[in-house]
């Protein structure tokens, strides 16, 4: 889906600002140990500083989707990282220690761990303080940005959709105080059918008001749309892949915004059966995070012909970017899996399930057995690293604070101004 390749990407832009692009530029080791252990709950082996709770959520998530019970200290660990006010934070260092107004919490990782922890069960009064911070911090336009206060982007207001929806909460009944619902807010993201991608969505608009088409936003957007979450089911949406002719006007629904955006990712990928990269010096490599989560949308918009060719590229060439960059990777190749009825266990001829576990705290299936899959593996060492062709996560922070690069939906440094 619409994951991240890195919360660093996110969390810096959103929260730091520029004066912290030149020092993004100059580091050049994203992946480098942090100066604390990392602690054994966690899934990952690398700096959990800007991505803890992402990607802990997001291999929770995967684990449960395909049978396997987390430990239980991977699932307390997620719920430790809670401040008072309902709020994830990126990683709280010290959990015991209270939150403050220095403590940069944000929308997509709160919305993620929110998902992960309903599938889970179990979480009422976590799940319920997180829903009712999130609230609190809705846009008037509707949406919500990445940190409480900034302008609402389509990738942040897709993921608190699926969290609301995870908790059963309906997003037409969550309007903001200037009356929009969370589907408004998308809906002024869809670029109009007459202008250069059409039917796409934008991460936001730019100074102007214009609306470019973004790739990932519109992977995001679509299940937005579609009020789904993370994890998808095989066509539970219909098949739509005959629906190509752009619907616009102003009764634009967030159905047709969905279709819109299904058939642009769909011709987008047509070609080559994956997504290119955006960043400068990047741009004739693949992006496999944004190819994975197109697939999880094409398959929740009901175009599994369209969904076809770019998870057999996924199947044959995702092997060295997943073991790079870690469990959130793992995961998004898991939700591409299960959202296209592919087995995650024979993905290409790679098990996923063992591949995460690899990475985090041994689980277990959901026949009570211990699951092998999980067992820490040599592989975990190396996971996480950027790998945007060897792009340097922080380089991509510096470029999206010094070019108005959205950099949106969370954890896969993707640029948000990508094109097919």
């Amino acid at each position: 889906m619409f994951v991240r390749r890195s919360a660093a990407v996110l969390a810096a832009t959103a929260v730091i600002g520029s004066a912290f692009a030149s020092a993004a530029l100059a580091d050049e080791s994203p992946g480098a140990a942090p100066s604390q252990a990392i602690p054994s709950g966690l899934f990952g082996s690398t700096d959990p500083t800007y991505d803890g709770v992402w990607r802990q959520s997001l291999a929770l998530l995967a684990q449960h989707t395909v049978g396997v019970n987390p430990a239980a200290k991977a699932v307390d660990w997620l719920v430790g990282q809670q401040c008072a006010n309902g709020a994830f934070a990126p990683y709280r260092a010290d959990a015991t220690a209270k939150c403050d107004a220095k403590t940069m919490v944000d929308t997509n990782g709160t919305a993620a761990a929110v998902q992960a922890l309903e599938a889970l069960g179990g979480h009422d009064s976590v799940t319920g303080a997180a829903v009712k911070w999130l609230k609190s911090v809705q846009n008037e336009d509707g949406g919500w940005g990445y940190a409480p206060g900034g302008a609402s982007d389509a990738n942040s207001t897709s993921v608190v959709i699926g969290a609301l929806q995870a908790a059963d909460t309906d997003p037409e009944d969550v309007p903001s105080k200037g009356d929009n619902t969370p589907y408004d807010a998308l809906l002024a993201f869809s670029v109009p059918c007459d202008e250069d991608g059409g039917g796409a969505l934008a991460f936001q608009p730019d100074k102007k008001g214009g609306l470019a088409a973004n790739a990932d936003a519109t992977a995001a957007g679509v299940l937005g749309a579609l009020g789904k979450g993370l994890v998808t089911e095989a066509g539970d949406a219909g098949d739509t892949s005959s629906a190509d002719e752009c619907a616009g006007g102003g009764s634009l629904t967030r159905e047709d915004a969905a279709a819109n955006g299904a058939a642009y990712l769909a011709d987008s990928l047509a070609k080559d059966g994956y997504l290119k990269s955006a960043l400068a010096g990047a741009e004739d490599q693949p992006d496999h995070g944004n190819t994975a989560d197109s697939v999880v949308a094409l398959a929740a918009a009901g175009r599994p012909a369209g969904a076809g060719k770019p998870l057999a590229w996924l199947e044959k060439n995702s092997g060295t970017w997943a073991a790079k960059s870690g469990p959130a990777a793992y995961a998004q190749l898991i939700f591409a899996a299960h959202a296209t009825g592919t087995d995650p266990r024979d993905f290409g001829g790679a098990d996923l399930v063992k591949q995460l576990g690899a990475t985090g705290p041994a689980g277990r299936t959901s026949d009570s057995t211990s699951d092998s899959s999980a067992v820490p593996s040599d592989q975990a060492k190396d996971e996480e690293e950027d790998d945007d062709g060897g792009v340097s996560v922080w380089w991509i922070i510096g470029v999206g604070l010094v070019g108005g690069i959205g950099v949106g939906f969370l954890i896969s440094g993707r640029n948000k101004k990508q094109q097919p």
